[in-house]
C-alpha cells in the first residue's frame, strides 16, 4: 500500500496500524508473559532483578531503534517514488550497522555486567540473580537488534503483517519455552531467571529465519535475493544519509533510556519492593504506549511516502488523522488501564503491598501517555522530511531539564510518588514545545526528498 492509495486517510492509517499494533502489542506480550512466569514461578524477588535489567536493553534497542528509523524514513520515500533498488541498498547498510551495535552489547554483556547493574544500584539481595540474567540478555543483542531494525524496514516499504506474523511466532515459542525452561520440563536444563532471555534467543532466530523465509518465497523487495546480499555493507552515502535522521533520533532515545537508568536508580533507593513495583508498571504502561507509538510510526512513514511520490499536500491531513487516532485509541486504553488496574498488576505482583503501591503509581502517570503519543505524532511529521534536530533538542530538553529535576526534587518532598509525577510534567512540556515548533516554524519550509 502506498501513501497515495485511494479512499479516506483514516482507512489508509488503519490498515497500516492495525498489524503494527498488533506486532508491538505480540512484542510486548513476550516480556510480559515472562514476568507474569518470574513473578508467580520464581517470585517478587527475581521480577526485581529482572527489572533492573530493563533499562540496559532498552539502551542498545533505542540506538538501533534511530538507525531504523532513519533508513526507514529513507526507505519510505524511495519506496514513494518507485526505487527498490534504492529500497535494498538502504537496507543493507542499516541491517549491517544494527549488527555491530549489537556485537558490542555483547560484549558489554561479557566484561562489565556486574559493574553496570552496581552502578545502577540494583539491591545487593538481587544483585548476583541480575548479573546472571544481564550477561545473557546482552548475549542475544546481535540477534535481536538485526530482527528489531528489520521489521522497521518492512514497514518502511508498507509490510506490516510480515512483522505480525513473525512476531507472533517469536511470541508463541517464548510462552512455551520459558515455563520449560523455569522448571526443566520435557527434559531441559531448569535455567531459573536465565529462562526467559535463553527462550528469546530461540523464538527471535527462528522468527528471523521464518522472515527470509517468507519473503524469498513472496519474492518481496526486502528479500533476500542476490541484490540484498550485495548490498549488505556500510555505503558511505546512504550511511551518512541514515544517520542524519538516525543518529539525532537515537540520541534522543538513548537520553531517554538514561533518564530510565536515572529514574531506576531512584526508584531502586526505596527497596527491591519497589523495584519490583517499577518493573509490573512499566509491563501496563508499555501496552498503553504501543498505539501512541505505532500511530506516530505509521504517519512518518505515510508522509515519508507522500513526499517521495512529491505529495507534499497530504502532511497536514496525515497529521491531523494521527492526532484523531491517538485521541481515541490511546485514551481508551488510558480509561481500561485506570478501570483494571488492581486486576493487571496482579498479574505481576503477588505481595499484596507491593500491588497497591505499584497501583498508586500507575494512577499517577497513566493519563499522560495521550500527551506523550500527540507529541509523538508531530514528532513523526517532521522526522519524515528530515527535520530531527530540533524536535530531538527539544526532548532532550525536557528530560533533562525538566523531568529528571523534578524526579530527583519530588523524591526529596514526596518519596515515591514525587518520582512518577515528573513523567506527566515532562510529556506536557515535550507537546507544548514540539507544537510551538510545527506551527511556528517548520509548516513554513520546503519540503524535498532526501534520496
Amino acid at each position: 500500500m502506498q501513501a497515495t492509495a485511494p479512499g479516506p486517510l483514516w482507512r489508509v492509517y488503519l490498515v497500516f496500524l492495525v498489524p503494527m499494533v498488533l506486532s508491538n502489542i505480540l512484542q510486548g506480550l513476550s516480556g510480559t508473559i515472562n514476568g507474569i512466569y518470574i513473578g508467580q514461578m520464581l517470585g517478587t524477588h527475581a521480577l526485581a532483578a529482572v527489572s533492573g535489567m530493563f533499562p540496559i536493553v532498552f539502551f542498545f534497542i533505542s540506538l538501533v531503534i534511530g538507525i531504523g528509523a532513519g533508513a526507514s524514513v529513507l526507505i519510505g520515500q524511495a519506496w514513494g517514488a518507485r526505487e527498490p533498488g534504492k529500497v535494498k541498498a538502504i537496507a543493507g547498510t542499516a541491517l549491517v550497522l544494527s549488527a555491530l551495535i549489537g556485537l558490542v552489547a555483547a560484549v558489554v554483556g561479557l566484561v562489565f555486567a556486574r559493574q553496570a547493574m552496581q552502578a545502577l544500584g540494583t539491591p545487593p539481595d538481587v544483585l548476583d540473580d541480575a548479573v546472571a540474567y544481564a550477561r545473557v540478555m546482552l548475549l542475544i543483542m546481535p540477534l535481536l537488534l538485526v530482527f528489531i531494525v528489520f521489521t522497521q524496514l518492512l514497514r518502511g516499504v508498507s509490510d506490516t503483517v510480515s512483522p505480525l506474523v513473525a512476531l507472533l511466532l517469536s511470541t508463541v515459542l517464548g510462552l512455551l519455552l520459558t515455563p520449560a525452561l523455569i522448571k526443566g520440563w520435557l527434559g531441559l536444563p531448569p535455567l531459573g531467571i536465565q529462562s526467559a532471555a535463553y527462550a528469546g534467543l530461540v523464538s527471535y532466530a527462528a522468527a528471523l529465519g521464518f522472515l527470509v523465509w517468507r519473503l524469498n518465497r513472496r519474492r518481496h523487495v526486502l528479500a533476500f535475493d542476490a541484490e540484498l546480499l550485495g548490498a549488505l555493507r556500510l555505503d558511505r552515502v546512504i550511511l551518512g544519509k541514515v544517520m542524519r535522521i538516525g543518529l539525532p533520533t537515537g540520541l534522543q532515545m538513548v537520553v531517554i533510556s538514561m533518564s530510565e537508568l536515572i529514574i531506576l536508580s531512584l526508584v531502586n533507593g526505596h527497596g527491591s519492593q519497589a523495584t519490583a513495583a517499577y518493573g509490573a508498571v512499566t509491563q501496563i504502561v508499555n501496552y498503553v504506549q504501543f498505539p501512541a507509538l505505532s500511530i506516530a510510526i505509521t504517519a512518518s512513514i505515510l508522509a515519508a511516502q507522500s513526499i517521495g511520490a512529491g505529495r507534499v499536500e497530504r502532511l497536514s491531513p496525515i497529521l491531523r488523522t494521527g492526532l484523531w487516532l491517538n485521541l481515541a485509541l490511546t485514551g481508551s486504553l488510558v480509561l481500561l488501564g485506570y478501570a483494571l488496574s488492581h486486576h493487571l498488576l496482579g498479574l505481576f505482583l503477588t505481595d499484596s503491598s507491593v500491588r497497591l503501591q505499584a497501583e498508586q503509581l500507575l494512577h499517577i502517570m497513566l493519563w499522560s501517555l495521550l500527551l506523550f503519543g500527540f507529541q509523538a505524532v508531530v514528532g513523526g511529521i517532521m522526522r519524515a522530511s528530515g527535520v530531527v534536530l530540533v524536535p530531538m533538542a527539544i526532548s532532550i530538553f525536557c528530560i533533562l531539564c525538566v523531568q529528571l529535576p523534578v524526579a530527583y526534587l519530588l523524591d526529596i518532598r514526596l518519596g515515591l510518588p514525587g518520582v512518577w509525577m515528573a513523567f506527566p510534567i515532562a510529556y506536557l512540556a515535550m507537546l507544548v514545545l514540539q507544537s510551538a515548533y510545527y506551527r511556528l516554524v517548520w509548516r513554513f519550509r520546503s519540503i524535498e526528498r532526501l534520496v
